[in-house]
């Protein structure tokens, strides 16, 4: 099986797909709001569904409610290459984080479809429930099920806010599939993404060949001290729940400045109890999120997040209740997947520079079951999270065209032996 070097996507449908699915959700500034398993979601899945149904794939649904859409191969028994990312968002969240690789691993099939070009293997386009971990927390929760760092139940039963689970909510908007989920074997997953930072513009680099993935650990921290008035209750008498909320902030900021410039600290979400402008708050509950491509740095910033915590709520009298929610090591991705995407970019011509992700992808929990890799292209100013995110018709064509030839070098390689 030759690897032909004229094969090329349909840019403009690609870009057109883009624009069609950012209208479920869309917000006054550009942007999208479909938070995972709403009916904006059901949505955009829907949408999903029927136009891989309308190129030729059988669609199925696995009982986390992770999509799969199956182009046969030549021989399809062999293990699928699966494209992928999400449709879920942040709630000012942008057109193009996650669903730029779930449309790009459809224009690969489209485009597949369009040459009549039939690969080895069999391929696959995958979106993946709640990668973003908006309303459910933790993030990248469905493809952790599917690679084994979960199991379904913890899944299904994670809440939000308003205490309604995943899986309640999968039943309600009709994608409670019935497919195992995990335990097959998959021949490589490759997932394109928006950078998500500035770096490729900046260097004017329109492909990041992502070698690595930062390591993340999450948080949620409640401090309970005392509710009292305003104007009766003394400074030196209160136990104020904010004020070593506020502290501990600091103490966040401070330990990614210390350990930078490859650290990223945040305190993202916080609720106040109880809220009012002449009430001290009794309680407060926020979050904190630690990034480092070092696991032992990324534990060093957990033992100085623990002893800012201690000493503070010793200072004020106040009690804890710390958690950490979420953890997962630094990502190396497969050498095999990142040489294809290398070949990938020297077909196309694209220029390009490695690249590690500061962002958590569900590529990094395939990584643990699957060769992976990544394709980056990037997104103006690195804004994203954000409505005014944005990226160019040229840089998608070109991730997409990189996309598709990475995984023709994975989904042919059966043919060489």
């Amino acid at each position: 099986m030759t690897h032909p070097h004229n094969l090329a996507v349909n840019g403009s449908r690609l870009w057109q797909s883009l624009m069609d699915m950012a209208k479920i959700g869309a917000t006054e500034k550009g942007g999208v709001c479909r938070l995972a398993l709403t009916d904006l979601d059901r949505q955009g899945r829907d949408l999903f569904v029927r136009w891989c149904e309308e190129a030729g794939c059988t669609v199925t649904v696995d009982r986390i409610g992770n999509i799969f859409a199956r182009r046969p191969g030549r021989d399809d028994s062999l293990p699928p290459v699966i494209m992928g990312s999400h449709l879920d968002s942040q709630p000012t969240g942008g057109k193009y984080d996650g669903v730029y690789g779930v449309l790009a691993g459809l224009e690969v099939v489209r485009s597949l479809n369009d040459m009549g070009y039939v690969t080895e293997a069999p391929v696959e386009v995958a979106v993946w429930t709640n990668e973003e971990g908006s309303r459910f927390a933790p993030a990248m929760v469905a493809s952790g099920v599917f690679a084994g760092v979960f199991d379904l139940d913890y899944g299904l039963s994670r809440a939000d806010l308003d205490g309604r689970t995943m899986g309640e909510e999968l039943a309600r908007i009709g994608y409670a599939g019935d497919a195992p989920v995990g335990g097959r074997p998959v021949g490589a997953y490759f997932e394109a993404h928006i950078e998500q930072g500035p770096i490729l513009e900046a260097e004017g680099k329109t492909i990041g060949v992502v070698t690595d993935a930062q390591g993340q650990r999450w948080y949620e921290i409640t401090f309970t001290g005392q509710e009292a008035h305003a104007g009766p209750t003394p400074m030196t008498r209160r136990r104020d729940a904010l004020l070593g909320a506020a502290r501990v902030v600091e103490a966040v900021n401070r330990i990614g400045l210390t350990y930078g410039p490859a650290a990223c600290a945040t305190v993202g979400l916080m609720q106040i109890h109880p809220n009012s402008r002449n009430v001290i708050p009794g309680r407060v509950f926020f979050t904190v999120d630690f990034r480092h491509p070092d696991d032992a740095i990324l534990a060093a910033m957990d033992a100085e997040l623990r002893a800012a915590v201690a000493e503070t709520a010793a200072a004020i009298g106040l009690e804890t209740d710390f958690r950490q929610i979420w953890y997962y090591a630094p990502v190396k991705f497969d050498a095999a997947c990142v040489a294809a995407v290398r070949q990938g970019v020297e077909r196309t011509g694209c220029s390009s520079r490695d690249i590690v992700s500061g962002a958590g992808h569900d590529a990094c929990y395939l990584a643990r079951v699957a060769p992976t890799g990544m394709v980056f292209i990037p997104c103006i100013d690195g804004i994203s999270h954000n409505e005014i995110e944005e990226t160019t018709p040229e840089w998608a064509t070109a991730g997409c065209e990189v996309l598709l030839h990475a995984v023709l070098e994975r989904a042919n390689a059966p043919a060489r032996g």
